[in-house]
């Protein structure tokens, strides 16, 4: 008969097999879950259908880009400088006589005309000497009288046995004397009246006064040959023409050499100028100096330009066209498509298939807001002018025909 030590040690031993039997079953359960899951991704990656989904997904869109054949028109070679207006005439205005100022007759930065009145000087000093230049003038063409009537004594004695030789001689002396006497005194009427003139200054010719530099009441120093100090009154400036100075670069002057002989007029051409936003002037290259500077490597020109509305003033900046070669035919492009490549440019082009290809170009100036090209494309080239940014060299890119239109005025 068992005991219950017995009977609890064999239910102990049961409790146990029955754990291990669980856990056995559950270990079996799971690997066949995990089992299953990994036939389920199999079947649907390998499976027809599966297979056939995958074949029928559209591809990837290709970024689209709008491409242009380079516009080709007849276009002359110009260059381009800044250039500075400067008076064709400049003067500084100084008294010849000294006086008393008595009187201006401008305001600051008006245009006057020639002979014009400017200033005045005290003339008293001056008409006094006149006068006494006139005094003199009557009292040496008295003597000059009276020295003819005894030149005509002396001779009628001589004739008549009356007189000497030595007589007429001494008379013919006095009468020299006289008349030596008279022109002097008629130069110191002349030298008198020019003093007196000069107490009025004019303009010497038409032009934009500057700021006064004296007041009435100040005593102004003159001189008529300025070897000794004077008083400066004012500055006048010419504005009707202005010339234009400009310095051109070695290169440009070659570019310039090389062309201009076969220019009619030779080196007296057209210009084209502009102080604002258009080119809206003309004026004459007149002069091109003879030597080029050592230290800057450039070669002073000039162009004069009319002025009639007296708009210009001299020190105003402005930019300066010059036609160096006639025209021939040219390739252009907007001027967005053109990228900058270091010390170079280059556009973006679509070959054939579709594949971007980028080319160096050599570009010229700016023509109603196209970009000149003068190498590097060909008129059959596909330029990129729309969408650059989704058009990375040497990928594939979708592409639409555009039309490279002028837009005038944007030089």
């Amino acid at each position: 008969m068992l005991t219950e030590t017995e009977l609890a040690s064999d239910e102990r031993v049961e409790n146990k097999k029955r754990r291990i039997s669980g856990r056995t079953s559950a270990k079996l359960w799971v690997a066949a879950a995990l089992a299953g899951i990994v036939f389920l991704a199999a079947w649907l990656k390998y499976s027809p259908r599966a297979s056939g989904s995958s074949a029928g997904a559209p591809p990837a869109a290709l970024p689209q880009v709008v491409v242009s054949n380079p516009l080709t028109q007849d276009i002359d070679t110009r260059l381009g400088f800044l250039g500075q207006f400067a008076a064709d005439s400049q003067v500084e205005l100084r008294a010849q006589v000294g006086g008393t100022l008595t009187g201006i007759f401008f305001k600051d930065g008006d245009v006057v005309r020639k002979g014009d009145l400017l200033f005045t000087i005290d003339a008293r000093p001056y008409e006094i000497t006149l006068a006494e230049a006139d005094a003199q003038l009557e009292v040496a063409s008295a003597r000059l009288e009276l020295a003819d009537r005894q030149l005509d004594r002396a001779k009628d004695l001589e004739q008549s046995n009356a007189g000497s030789v030595e007589n007429v001689d001494q008379r013919i002396s006095d009468q020299r004397s006289a008349r030596a006497a008279a022109e002097e005194a008629k130069a110191r009427i002349r030298d008198a009246r020019f003093d007196l003139d000069h107490c009025r200054i004019t303009a010497p010719f038409t032009g934009r006064m500057g700021t006064h530099l004296v007041s009435v009441g100040n005593l102004i120093a003159g001189s008529r040959t300025a070897t000794s100090p004077t008083t400066l009154l004012a500055t006048l400036v010419s504005l009707d023409p202005i010339y234009l100075d400009f310095d051109m670069s070695e290169s440009d002057f070659l570019a310039y050499s090389k062309y201009h002989a076969h220019l009619k007029g030779g080196h007296v051409q057209k210009v084209e100028v502009a102080f604002g936003d258009e080119y809206a002037r003309s004026g004459v290259f007149d002069f091109l100096d003879n030597v080029l500077d050592r230290s800057s490597g450039t070669i002073h020109a000039r162009a004069t330009v009319a002025n009639s509305d007296l708009v210009l003033t001299p020190g105003l900046f402005a930019r300066v066209r010059l036609v160096v070669a006639p025209a021939s035919p040219t390739l252009l492009v907007p001027d967005s498509a053109v990228l900058p490549d270091q010390s170079q440019h280059m556009v973006m082009t679509v070959s054939a298939d579709g594949t971007v290809a980028p080319k160096r170009v050599e570009v010229g100036e700016i023509r109603d807001g196209l970009r000149v090209i003068r190498s590097g494309l060909a008129p059959s080239d596909r330029v990129i002018v729309d969408g650059l940014l989704h058009a990375a060299p040497g990928t594939k890119v979708a592409t639409q025909d555009g039309t490279i239109r002028h837009a005038s005025g944007r030089d």
